[in-house]
């Protein structure tokens, strides 16, 4: 197989240069600064034939707000984060064994996103992309991890993929919009940053062929 650097792929240019225009100025105050926690993720993509994004499933634990739930890899800001970038890569690294800062080519961010639910952290979140290329590999490298998955963005993007879950909410029942992808249904932060990246995408991407 023939293997292009992600910085010279011309799919991620494009990428960049929709990031550049899309994307509100990012901020990146010191750690800890005002009143609301912060963290990052990274929606890393890899160049195979058709872009890959990698996912999680979230690890069950009692401790976490999002226990059991498919994911970005990303996490807090630690005081040893210059940056949230920096937040995004080390949080990548120790989820999923991805060394963003050595083979991968930074693309953009996303507008910064926050839980609306009482129940949970407030905190903000900003996503990051990064380009990586066709050999890259990601597997659970922490305990805060169950499983990883590489998604097509075409079966993102694909109309069957686009679903809704009811999720109990504030002592009701209430209907969300997902994406049913690997047996797994992506909702919630996650669910609206990859709707935001694709709505981005598509206005340079042919639509997703669908398979006969």
């Amino acid at each position: 197989m023939s293997l292009v650097p992600p910085d010279t792929d011309p799919r991620f240019t494009l990428i960049g240069a929709e990031l550049a225009s899309f994307a509100e100025r990012l901020s990146d105050p010191p750690p800890f600064e005002g009143e609301s926690p912060q963290a990052a993720v990274a929606l890393v993509l890899r160049a195979t034939s058709g872009l890959h994004v990698v996912l999680i499933k979230r690890a069950r634990s009692e401790r976490d707000p999002w226990s059991g739930q498919m994911a970005l890899p990303g996490g807090r800001r630690d005081a040893v984060d210059a940056t949230l970038l920096a937040t995004a890569m080390r949080e990548t690294l120790e989820e999923v064994g991805l060394d963003l800062e050595r083979g991968a080519h930074q693309l953009g961010g996303l507008s910064v996103v926050a839980p609306r639910s009482p129940r949970l952290p407030s905190l903000s979140i900003t996503p990051f992309v990064f380009g990586v290329g066709a050999d890259a590999q990601a597997y659970v490298a922490s305990q805060e991890v169950a499983d990883v998955f590489w998604v097509p963005l075409d079966e993102l993007r694909a109309p069957e993929t686009h679903s809704t879950v009811r999720i109990p909410f504030g002592g009701e029942t209430r209907e969300f919009p997902c994406y049913r992808v690997a047996g797994e249904v992506v909702w919630g932060l996650t669910y609206g940053i990859l709707a935001q990246f694709l709505e981005l995408y598509s206005e340079f991407s042919p639509p997703p062929t669908t398979p006969r």
